[in-house]
């Protein structure tokens, strides 16, 4: 229940839509309500053998089902009095058109309002996970693998907007229902609805036990489909590596097995998802048949106040409960599934921004004298690997780092724009910690060419200004021409302006 309250958080911004959808919804209910209540004159009009009976004293108030039932019948008997009972019948017909007609309206309109903060919602949801993914520090993509992640924004988050968002409405809109005509079962007999009640707690027990196991066999999907990913995007990467090296047997066996046991477990899921609405049909006919047996008796014995016609409407009335009902049932079992993704996507919104500004972070415009490492120490997690490194660069100098594979040479260099934060000493600018300045400005100073070229499906002049706001065109050209690259992208469809395709695949290796 916390997770769902959780991700329902996110249509907090459009909570001004709720008053809109009630009064909607009600209005729905009240005109859905008004359909069945006008069965019993209804009936009584074409199935009745003896004279109406004609109600010439309009009832004293009283808040009970017999004051409205009486109430209706003084005005039902003036215009049988005035038109005859063909005239009733008509009338009472046409009032249920107008009503279902009203009923529908307000229902529509309600569904419209709905529509809009659930989209709204899974639009807030994916924006903030993608924000919280992009701001994690590096340590923590180490430790996952790129088809979770892409999972967790793809999978998880669809998941969420069809299994919890969508069956919100539900949960909103079929309980209004469920109180509506448990009100006027209520107010025609207290007797036979509270037998009712006795008798529905143990189909919702049944019921609950399907829905445990369907939760945990979703987060159990949902993991098997991030590793299914993480395996498609290898292999679309390495592509190349793959057919050189001939092992497409290998990575299909390696692909088929996560397959395999995806489908295993997503067929008992909906085996048993599938299960629950029958059963829950199954019971909620069981018990119309036992209050079948109850009411009837109590009519037969005449120990009730119900007429035949009365009874007759107790029990449509009764058996339009089921269809919310099983709608609740249907989205509880939803809600479970996407709670399961719920826990997947929280996993990353609750993990510890650990690279961010200090409360009193200081700008940096520029390197005035030099960068010190100053007795820097790293680990990752209880891995030890940098120990005690002490040197400086003055401002204008180049140095090389020299090192076997493996020594620590990008560490020390991912320590500086803080893509970690040394566990021990600090690395100095002119002489500041450089946990000082604001992280933007830290590495607004700083250019990195990576081992991997890594590029973006993109234009060539996007992907040279990156990271640039408002970049100007001879600044990029400029640029090209000192990396020697402005030649060959003249000579390109499109020359700046050209896509160059995912990971810049449209060009050679070279000119990557």
């Amino acid at each position: 229940m916390k997770t769902y309250l959780r991700l329902l958080s996110f249509a907090r911004p459009f909570s001004k839509y709720i008053p809109a959808y009630a009064i909607l919804a009600v209005l729905a209910v009240i005109f859905g309500l008004v359909n069945f209540t006008l069965l019993i004159p209804l009936l009584n009009v074409l199935f009745s053998t003896t004279a109406p009976v004609i109600v010439e004293t309009k009832p004293e108030f009283y808040f009970s089902f017999l004051y409205f039932r009486d109430l209706f019948n003084y005005h039902f008997s003036q215009i049988l009095i005035d038109h005859g009972s063909a005239g009733a019948l008509k009338f009472v017909c046409i009032i249920i058109v107008i009503s279902v007609f009203l009923s529908n309206v307000f229902r529509y309109g309600a569904q419209r309002v709905l529509s809009s903060m659930r989209t709204n919602t899974v639009y807030n949801i994916r924006k903030t996970l993608f924000d919280k993914i992009t701001a994690l520090h590096l340590g923590y993509f180490n430790n996952k693998q790129k088809g979770q992640l892409i999972s967790r924004l793809t999978n998880d988050v669809n998941e969420i907007e069809f299994s919890v968002v969508s069956s919100a409405q539900v949960v909103f809109r079929e309980p209004l229902m469920i109180i509506g005509y448990l009100s006027l079962l209520f107010l025609m007999s207290v007797e036979l609805t509270l037998f009712t009640l006795l008798v529905l707690p143990v189909s919702g027990f049944i019921i609950s036990i399907l829905l445990k196991k369907l939760k945990r066999q979703s987060m159990q999907i949902q993991e098997l489909l991030g590793v299914i990913l993480s395996i498609i995007e290898e292999a679309v990467s390495g592509v190349r590596i793959i057919k050189a090296f001939n092992s497409q047997k290998y990575v299909r066996s390696k692909f088929n097995e996560q397959n395999e046991q995806h489908r295993d477990v997503l067929m008992s899921m909906w085996n048993k998802r599938e299960l629950a609405s029958p059963v829950s049909e199954f019971l909620g006919v069981t018990v119309v048949a036992m209050i079948l047996l109850y009411g009837g008796l109590m009519v037969l014995s005449q120990e009730s106040e119900l007429s035949p016609s009365e009874f007759i409407t107790y029990i449509i009335l009764y058996s339009q409960i089921l269809v919310p009902a099983k709608s609740i049932s249907t989205a509880v079992s939803n809600i479970q599934r996407g709670i399961a993704s719920g826990d997947r996507i929280f996993e990353i919104l609750d993990a510890d921004i650990e690279i961010k500004n200090r409360p009193e972070a200081k700008p940096l415009h520029e390197l005035k004298h030099g960068i010190e490492y100053k007795s820097v120490s790293f680990s990752y997690g209880t891995e030890n690997v940098l120990n005690d490194i002490n040197f400086q660069i003055p401002k204008g100098k180049i140095i090389a780092l020299v090192g076997p594979s493996g020594s620590g040479k990008s560490t020390i260099s991912d320590l500086l724009p803080r893509f970690y934060d040394c566990t021990g000493g600090a690395i100095l600018i002119d002489g500041v910690d450089i946990r000082e300045y604001k992280v933007e400005d830290l590495r607004g100073q700083l250019g990195i060419v990576t081992q991997e070229s890594i590029l973006f499906n993109d234009t060539v002049f996007n992907n040279i200004a990156f990271g640039l706001e408002n970049a100007r065109e001879e600044d990029v050209i400029n640029a090209a021409k000192i990396a020697n690259a402005h030649d060959f992208i003249q000579e390109l469809a499109g020359a700046y302006q050209a896509n160059i395709g995912d990971r810049g695949l449209k060009l050679s290796g070279g000119q990557r």
